[in-house]
This record gives structure tokens, C-alpha cells and sequence, in this order.
């Protein structure tokens, strides 16, 4: 009887350990299959940013007899919303070594910087357009603004859904810590903001940099 009981226990601890490695395996895979899936949401991107780059090369000369880009864009303007961004990504990286040092007050402190820069360019994003719609040159005045609405627009929203999802994992990692599921969403969303820079650096050279030469 006493040899059963130390057994039972001894099967139980090995069905349990075994039980345990089986859900950090699958939770393991489970971060693998988020990373692939988020890959293919990147590239599904790619796609539609290509569409709006190639339309709006197509429709920049369609300015039905208004102002084009040389008359609309300001260069020093727009390349302090690039540094804004491109700073952002600097800073989102920091921050990222910072949380695999564990380093959680440094973390925090590189990612609100990166918040503060990002909601500073969307600022100056939404100044444009409201300058823009102002001067009676909006999306519907003509072929060529109708693309330029599109294609930054289109950046824009993506920058702000970034910015939310940040506030968010703030949240999540102040109520949970830096488990591996918050480490693996924070892989996922620093991937997805340093592809809104590589966006945005072609939005620039393509549209501001190229319309206003």
C-alpha cells in the first residue's frame, strides 16, 4: 500500500510535467504561427500600398488645371514629419533591447518617446490635409489629389491604428508583465512600425521629394 501511493504521485508528477511541456510546446508554436501569420498581413500590405504607389504615379499628372505638386507641397515641412517618424523607429528599436534586457523602465520610457513622435506626426499629418481642404483643394478636386488623399491617407490610418495598438500593450504588459505572449505581440508591432517607415520614406521620395523637383 505504501509502494502504491509514492507511484501514484511519481505517475502524476510525470503526467503533469509532461502535460506542462506539451503546453509550452504548443503555446511555443502558437508564437511561431503569430509571427508567420503577421508576415503574410505585412505582405498583404505591401500589395495594397503598391496599388496606391502605382495609381498615384499613374493619376499625378491629372490635376484637371489646379495646382500640382510644386504648388501644394513644402519640403522643409514634410521632411520634419519624416524625421519624426524615422526618429520613431530609432526609438521603437531602443526600446525593443531595452525589453530583452528586461529592462522594463527603460522600455517604457523609449516607447512613450516613440508614441509622443508618432502622434507629432500625425498632428502634422492632419494639419496638411485640413490646409489642404481649406484652400478648397481636397480629395474630390481633382484625379491627382484624389491619389495623394489615398495613398497617405491610407499611411496615416495605419500610423494610428500603430498608435493605439501601443497604448494597448502598455496596458497588457502593466497588468500581465513581460510574458512571452507580450513579448511576441511587441515583435509583431515593431515589425509592423518600421514598415510604415520604409512606407513613408517612399511616400516621400515618390511623392513629396520627386513632386516637388
Amino acid at each position: 500500500m505504501s509502494t502504491t501511493i509514492p507511484n501514484t504521485m511519481n505517475h502524476g508528477h510525470a503526467a503533469h510535467a509532461a502535460a506542462h511541456g506539451h503546453d509550452d510546446h504548443e503555446h511555443h508554436d502558437t508564437g511561431g504561427n503569430t509571427v508567420f501569420g503577421f508576415w503574410v498581413y505585412l505582405m498583404s500590405d505591401c500589395l495594397i500600398f503598391a496599388t496606391l504607389f502605382a495609381t498615384y504615379i499613374v493619376l499625378s499628372g491629372g490635376t484637371d488645371g489646379g495646382p500640382g505638386p510644386k504648388d501644394l507641397f513644402e519640403l522643409s515641412f514634410v521632411a520634419w514629419e519624416t524625421t519624426l517618424l524615422l526618429v520613431s523607429s530609432l526609438t521603437f528599436g531602443l526600446g525593443m533591447i531595452a525589453m530583452h534586457k528586461q529592462k522594463v523602465g527603460q522600455m517604457y520610457a523609449w516607447l512613450a518617446l516613440t508614441w509622443l513622435l508618432g502622434f507629432g506626426f500625425m498632428c502634422m499629418e492632419v494639419w496638411e490635409f485640413n490646409h489642404l481642404i481649406h484652400q478648397g483643394y481636397g480629395p474630390d478636386h481633382s484625379a491627382f489629389l484624389s491619389a495623394f488623399f489615398a495613398l497617405v491617407g491610407t499611411h496615416g490610418l495605419h500610423v494610428t491604428a500603430g498608435l493605439l495598438w501601443l497604448l494597448i500593450m502598455f496596458i497588457q504588459i502593466k497588468q500581465n508583465g513581460l510574458t512571452q505572449t507580450n513579448k511576441t505581440r511587441m515583435a509583431c508591432l515593431s515589425l509592423f512600425w518600421h514598415f510604415l517607415d520604409l512606407i513613408w520614406i517612399g511616400v516621400f521620395s515618390v511623392v513629396y521629394l520627386n513632386g516637388a523637383l
